[in-house]
């Protein structure tokens, strides 16, 4: 054989083998893409879940107030007490 035929099938070696390596990354990428396509998701769909579970800023204000008016109230009948046990 000479240099130009071993220089041949060394290049067509190399080239097969470049080949192949390419082609495994190239679904290595494809397989990560999927993964992350499906992680989006599952991300999106739990924002939307937390996003629905927290308490509206006018609920907590309504609840809020409700309370204090009760406390008021229970403040009231306190010193209503207060001031009979005084005289």
């Amino acid at each position: 054989m000479d240099y130009q035929a071993l220089f041949n099938i060394a290049l067509g070696i190399a080239g097969f083998l470049g080949g192949w390596w390419m082609k495994v990354l190239h679904e290595s990428v494809r397989d990560l893409q999927e993964s992350d396509k499906k992680l989006a998701e599952k991300v999106s769909q739990i924002e939307v879940l937390v996003a629905g579970n927290y308490v509206r800023r006018d609920d907590f204000d309504k609840s809020v107030e409700a309370i204090f008016r009760k406390l008021d109230r229970i403040e009231d009948k306190l010193d209503g007490k207060a001031d009979k046990g005084g005289h």
